[in-house]
């Protein structure tokens, strides 16, 4: 019972995160899993399977609030589930031995772009007018798909960095639409699984702890879309998924630091790179809102000067 309670308060702060950001419930939830010695597959099969109704409910909690962009939902996220099945038969055929540290570092590749992406970088705003085209989302949808399926996560940290980045979509909508066409992804890599491994390894019981958690807090996270700063968010969660799946490499075979002193010294140098990050994403954030509130001050003087001008002439 207190693993299912964990597993439940997982998946709501995982999606609590998820629906706010357009990204981690699947990289946090299969982090989590890995971490109490679930294998690769199964892990991301289980995952994928309580997404299926979290995505679900989701997508009509963001259309209810009109973060929702029809077009770009099936421009993206039919690709996007073609890609999931093949990610699906790719992991399942990993051994348990290769498929822990090779998804382990997919995850930490995820975790250090969403790091870097959102500490550093802020969203641009020039290209909003700009259509988004097929020939940028179908590849995006594909390769996001594949990496979600076979990495245990990554269709947001991988399309909801790509659409900000465009400028051509408002972030609400951009975080809207990829979590509602994660539904399609969810779904075909929960068949790709049951194709390629059926029920082994999967624990019903564990998805549905994850979905009850998840159900709970997508409704939640949709309000809070329009509310949380995302980039101190994206810096908070990449900082986790840096710090776990570091953990996992270094304690792997591949690496062999289990208990040795490079291990601390390792994981304690990341500790303090995170919140250095977050820290700087505090300040950038309060420097762009300060920003944004001297150039309104601004605008407002000079529309006042105008108004001035237009009376005395």
């Amino acid at each position: 019972m207190p693993q299912l309670l964990l597993l439940a308060l997982a998946g709501l702060a995982a999606q609590l995160v998820d629906g706010s950001l357009g990204m981690a419930y699947g990289v946090t939830s299969s982090t989590l899993l890995l971490a109490i010695g679930t294998n690769p597959a199964a892990a991301s099969a289980t995952v994928h399977l309580a997404e299926i109704g979290t995505t679900l409910a989701s997508g009509v909690s963001h259309w209810r609030f009109g973060n929702v962009d029809w077009k770009v939902v099936l421009r993206v996220g039919v690709p996007g589930a073609i890609g999931a099945f093949v990610g699906a038969q790719f992991l399942s055929r990993l051994s348990t031995e290769a498929g822990a540290p090779a998804m382990s570092l997919i995850l930490l590749g995820l975790g250090v772009y969403l790091l870097v992406r959102f500490t550093l970088f802020g969203l641009r705003t020039d290209r909003r007018h700009l259509p988004l085209r097929k020939r940028f989302l179908a590849p995006l949808g594909l390769v996001a798909g594949f990496v979600d399926a076979s990495g245990g996560g990554g269709w947001g940290p991988i399309g909801t960095p790509a659409l900000l980045a465009s400028g051509r979509l408002e972030p609400r909508k951009v975080i809207g639409s990829i979590d509602t066409s994660e539904f399609l992804v969810a779904l075909a890599a929960s068949v790709g699984f049951l194709v390629a491994i059926g029920s082994q390894g999967v624990d019903l019981t564990w998805a549905l702890a994850l979905l009850l958690g998840g159900l709970v807090a997508a409704p939640i996270a949709a309000w809070l879309v329009r509310h949380v700063p995302p980039r101190i968010l994206g810096s908070a969660v990449g900082g986790v998924i840096v710090l776990t799946n570091t953990r996992t490499l270094v304690r792997s075979d591949w690496v062999g630091w289990k208990g040795a002193p490079q291990e601390g010294v390792v994981l304690g140098v990341l500790a303090v790179v995170w919140v250095v990050a977050i820290v700087w994403s505090v300040r950038a954030y309060r420097a762009d809102q300060a920003a944004a509130r001297a150039e309104a001050v601004e605008t407002a003087g000079a529309v006042e000067d105008e108004k001035v001008v237009a009376t005395a002439v």
